[in-house]
C-alpha cells in the first residue's frame, strides 16, 4: 500500500481478502488456536515460524489493524495494546531496565508523566523532564550515559503545545538513542512523526482513531530505522541472546524492521498481557476507515471555536496552535500543515466558580473526561480531575482554575459556537 495516499490506507490498508474471504476484517474471537502436531506449535514458541497460539500474545484481527496503523505512520511493524497508557509503557520498558534513564518533554499527558516519574521510577528507571521550548544546548545537557530513550507528544494533552520533532530527534540520535513520539492528537492523517525523525510512534487509539467512545486501546509503530546493533551496549535486550527464547538475538534474527515489535510482543505481551481484545480491534478498524474524513471536520470545528473564543471578552486566553498568535503556530505550520486536532484549551474570567457555572450551562458539549470523540465534550480540571488542588496549587502547576478544555466533535460549528456563546 506504500504507493497509495493516507486516505486510501485508512480504508484499505492492513487486510486484503483473498478469493472468497470476508470483505470486512474478521473477528477471530478465540483465545487459542489448534495445531496438528506439537512440533508445529513448538516452532511458534521458538519464534521459528509465524502464526498464532494464544491471543494474549497475538491475534489475527489485532494484527490486521496494527498493520493498517503501521502503514498509515510509514512504519515497518506495529502492535496493538489494551490502552494508550500500555502503549507508552511498552514502548519505553522494551528498551529500558533498572538503571536506565529517560529524557522526556515536560509537556505531556499527566498520566504519562506519572507513569514515567512515579511508577517507572519505582522500577529503578529515572527521568529528566525538560521544556520542549528548550534550546538545543539545554536539551543535550539533559542526557546521561545511561539515557536510553527520548519521549514527547506531537500535540500535548491538554497544554496543546507542539513538539519540535526534528530538534528532539537530532538530540536523541546524537546520543545514540531513539525518539518515541505519542501521535494521538494529530493522528497520521495530520502528522507522520517518522518522516521528521521519530523512531517509534505510539497512540491512544481510544481517541480519534476510534473516534466514537467505543473501545479503549493503544498502538505502537516502529519505523524500522533505528540501528540497534550500532548501539548494542545500550540495548542488550535486543542485541544479546534472550535465554527465554533459546538464545535468539532479536536485532539479528528480525533486523531493524522487526526486532523492536517482536521483542515487545514476545516478552512484554507474554509476561504482562496488555492485549487489546479482537472485538475492540474490530471497532477500532471501523473508526480508522473514516479517520481521514473525520479529522478534517474536527480541525475545521476546532479552528472556528478557537477563533470565536479568542474574540470573546470573557475569555482571558486561548491555546490552539492553529491561531496565528499562538506560541506554537510556526511549529504547527511546519509539522501540521493540514491542521492539528479539534481540542481547544481556554481560560475564562472569574476562575473556578465562573468555570463551574459555565459548565452547568452547556447544552451540546457534554462534561466528560474523554476527548477526541464524534460528540463534543468539555472539562474543567479545577472542578474535576484536579479538584483536590487549591487555586494556588493549580496556578503553580500551570493549570489556572478557570481553564477549560473542549474537544470539538463533528457537529455543525455554528451550533457549537452558539452553545459556548450562551454558556459564556
Amino acid at each position: 500500500m506504500d504507493q497509495y495516499s493516507t486516505e486510501t490506507k485508512c480504508v484499505q490498508a492492513g487486510y486484503t481478502p483473498k478469493n472468497g474471504e470476508p470483505r470486512q476484517i474478521p473477528i477471530v474471537q478465540s483465545t487459542t488456536f489448534k495445531y496438528d502436531t506439537s512440533a508445529d506449535m513448538g516452532k511458534l514458541f521458538d519464534l521459528e515460524a509465524a502464526g498464532y497460539f494464544y491471543t494474549r500474545l497475538q491475534n489475527p484481527t489485532n494484527d490486521y489493524v496494527a498493520a493498517k496503523i503501521a502503514a498509515l505512520e510509514g512504519g515497518t511493524a506495529g502492535m496493538l495494546t489494551s490502552s494508550g497508557q500500555a502503549a507508552s509503557f511498552f514502548s519505553l520498558f522494551n528498551i529500558c531496565e533498572t538503571g536506565s534513564h529517560i529524557v522526556a518533554s515536560s509537556s505531556i499527558y499527566g498520566g504519562t508523566f506519572n507513569l514515567i516519574a512515579v511508577t517507572m521510577k519505582k522500577m529503578g528507571i529515572d527521568a529528566t523532564f525538560i521544556s520542549q521550548d528548550c534550546s538545543e544546548e539545554e536539551l543535550n545537557a539533559a542526557f546521561q550515559d545511561n539515557t536510553r530513550a527520548v519521549f514527547g507528544e506531537t500535540i500535548a494533552n491538554p497544554a496543546l503545545t507542539v513538539l519540535d520533532i526534528e530538534k528532539f530527534a537530532r538530540a536523541a540520535h546524537a546520543h545514540g538513542v531513539p525518539l518515541i513520539v505519542d501521535n494521538t492528537f494529530p493522528t497520521p492523517v495530520n502528522c507522520r512523526p517518522i518522516e521528521w525523525g521519530a523512531d517509534i510512534v505510539t497512540h491512544s487509539t481510544t481517541k480519534y482513531m476510534d473516534g466514537h467512545g467505543t473501545a479503549v486501546g493503544g498502538a505502537i509503530v516502529d519505523s524500522g530505522r533505528f540501528n540497534w546493533m550500532e548501539h548494542k551496549e545500550k540495548y542488550p535486550g535486543l542485541t544479546e541472546p534472550d535465554e527465554s527464547y533459546h538464545g535468539i538475538v532479536y536485532a539479528e534474527k528480525f533486523g531493524q524492521e522487526g526486532a523492536f515489535i517482536t521483542k515487545a510482543t514476545s516478552q512484554l505481551m507474554r509476561d504482562l498481557g496488555s492485549i487489546q481484545s479482537p472485538q475492540h480491534a474490530f471497532y477500532l478498524n471501523l473508526g480508522l476507515e473514516s479517520l481521514h474524513v473525520r479529522m478534517q471536520r474536527h480541525v475545521e470545528n476546532g479552528q472556528a471555536v478557537a477563533e470565536f473564543l479568542a474574540s470573546h471578552p470573557k475569555v482571558k486566553k486561548v491555546s490552539y496552535p492553529g491561531l496565528p498568535g499562538d506560541p506554537y503556530h510556526a511549529l504547527a505550520e511546519k509539522y501540521l500543515p493540514r491542521g492539528g486536532c479539534g481540542v481547544v484549551s481556554f481560560e475564562i474570567e472569574g476562575g473556578r466558580s465562573a468555570a463551574e457555572e459555565f459548565m452547568k450551562k452547556l447544552r451540546l458539549c457534554a462534561i466528560e473526561t474523554h476527548v477526541a470523540d464524534a460528540r463534543s465534550c468539555c472539562l474543567n480540571p479545577a472542578t474535576s480531575t484536579h479538584r483536590q488542588m487549591t487555586d494556588e496549587q493549580l496556578s503553580a502547576a500551570g493549570i489556572p482554575a478557570g481553564l477549560i478544555r473542549i474537544s470539538c466533535g463533528l457537529e455543525a460549528k455554528e451550533d457549537l459556537i452558539k452553545d459556548l456563546d450562551q454558556a459564556l
